[in-house]
């Protein structure tokens, strides 16, 4: 497999890896690495933005693309939005090789209905969708991404192709499912703390609270907190480093 596309920043403290939600980019940690005392590594999960595609998706399979990518095995803080969340949860159990310090998974989706699975395995097995125009695909990231309203498109989130544009996402994506939240928090070898946004309308703090009482919420934030205050989650790498 073609290697992830990487970002990277700053040069000193620990190495915090940056893992983003369906249908975004690396790009939604740009906020965070700005912030000065560690190294950050954010790549485009496999099947968005300028990485390659998988030929089969699962939490798994994404974990060890990841984990294929990094430039070093460990010590590693990793911070994980919704699917990265989940996607973080999964190398904390040492499968893959990695020293994981510290695992802070935000806004991660932990409840699924039946009509959810079954919607999000009727977007997988659809075709991209065509725009004409650049802009309209550049609405369509933001809006799948969740980010209409509080970021720029990332360029890499849209490709130009036959009569028009399209996201760079592959749909098939979609078809990860639901996780396995207990079972991936029991195998975790490392402290893992759960937050979410006071108005994330995705992950809720009393589903977070029945799976770790210590979850956090957090005040006046959405579903993309990381985006809306990146400098709210510098508390929980400081715990985790110290």
């Amino acid at each position: 497999m073609e290697t992830l596309k990487m970002r990277t920043a700053g040069t000193d403290g620990p190495a915090v890896l940056l893992l983003h939600g369906l249908g975004a980019t690396g790009a939604v940690w740009d906020g965070l690495m700005l912030q000065p005392g560690y190294r950050w590594l954010a790549p485009d999960l496999p099947g968005h933005g300028a990485s390659p595609h998988l030929a089969h998706y699962s939490f798994g399979s994404l974990a060890g693309a990841v984990a294929d990518a990094l430039p070093e095995r460990g010590p590693l803080l990793v911070i994980g939005h919704s699917l990265g969340g989940v996607v973080g949860l999964a190398l904390t159990s040492g499968w893959f090789g990695l020293r994981i310090d510290g695992l802070l998974a935000v806004g991660v989706k932990v409840e699924w209905s039946e009509p959810e699975l079954a919607k999000a395995a009727d977007l997988a097995a659809k075709p991209p969708r065509v725009f004409p125009d650049r802009e309209d695909a550049e609405r369509a990231f933001l809006k799948i991404a969740g980010l209409t309203g509080l970021a720029e498109a990332d360029p890499d989130g849209i490709v130009e192709t036959e009569g028009g544009w399209r996201l760079s996402l592959d749909p098939r994506a979609f078809a990860v499912g639901a996780p396995d939240m207990s079972g991936l928090l029991g195998a975790a070898r490392c402290p893992v703390a759960l937050a979410a946004g006071e108005h994330d309308p995705m992950s809720h703090i009393d589903q977070l609270r029945a799976l770790s009482p210590a979850s956090a919420e957090l005040p006046g934030l959405g579903h993309n907190a990381h985006v809306e205050d990146p400098a709210v989650l510098l508390a929980f790498l400081a715990q985790f480093a110290g």
